[in-house]
């Protein structure tokens, strides 16, 4: 047991710290050096961690039994009007992330099949364990900011390239959809649960999507 929450637990700081890095590489690439200038292109974990996001949830989502785990590190700072390619800039930034968190789990799927080879089935199979949490948690990442609402990835992905003033607003309004995501995945569900009611389909996208895609790289 301590070893799987030893090994899920690098995993997800892994997958979300990866996620954030990526994203402040790519903007420094694209003429903006805020993220840098803040020391957030850092390996150091405790230049990412959000207290809730990165440490309670994942928390919480394990010992809740859930089937999934997901969790979001602190944003890097980025200042979109520095970037080149104007909004295009804007896509390609947003899509790093995303794209570091399917890299990762591509990785993963390759040592984890090499740590089978391994002849001690103790340590093979720690490593086994700790690279199909890998795959698993950075493909959740992945599915989790794909979700068109602000602010996950997938809004500025699919909206980030217009210039119309109330896709902007939507854009901006990170607030209202983190409270908005935080009311469909866990207040509804719970409280439709206490009238015996089983509907969580935040849940259900997030974990079947995953097993779909983890399935392909084992």
């Amino acid at each position: 047991m301590i070893i799987k929450i030893a090994t899920s637990a690098l995993a997800v700081f892994i997958a979300i710290i990866a996620h954030e890095i990526a994203h402040g590489f790519v903007a420094k690439h694209l003429g903006d050096d805020t993220a840098q200038n803040a020391g957030r292109l850092s390996l150091n974990p405790l230049k990412h961690i959000d207290l809730f996001g990165t440490i309670l949830l994942p928390i919480l989502l394990f010992l809740a039994k859930t089937g999934f785990i997901f969790g979001w590190a602190k944003p890097v700072p980025i200042d979109y009007s520095k970037l080149k390619y104007s909004k295009l800039g804007v896509v390609m930034v947003a899509s790093a992330g995303i794209l570091m968190n399917f890299l990762l789990a591509l990785i993963s799927a390759v040592l984890l099949k090499l740590s089978l080879q391994i002849s001690s089935p103790t340590l093979s199979g720690i490593l086994a364990m700790f690279w199909l949490q890998m795959i698993f948690f950075n493909i959740v990442l992945a599915v989790f900011n794909l979700l068109p609402i602000p602010p996950l990835d997938g809004s500025k992905i699919l909206l980030g390239w217009s210039n119309n003033p109330h896709i902007e607003r939507f854009l901006n309004s990170e607030r209202s959809g983190l409270i908005f995501i935080i009311i469909i995945a866990f207040v509804v569900p719970a409280l439709l649960q206490t009238f015996g009611i089983h509907f969580n389909p935040f849940a259900a996208y997030l974990r079947q999507t995953s097993i779909l895609l983890a399935g392909w790289l084992i």
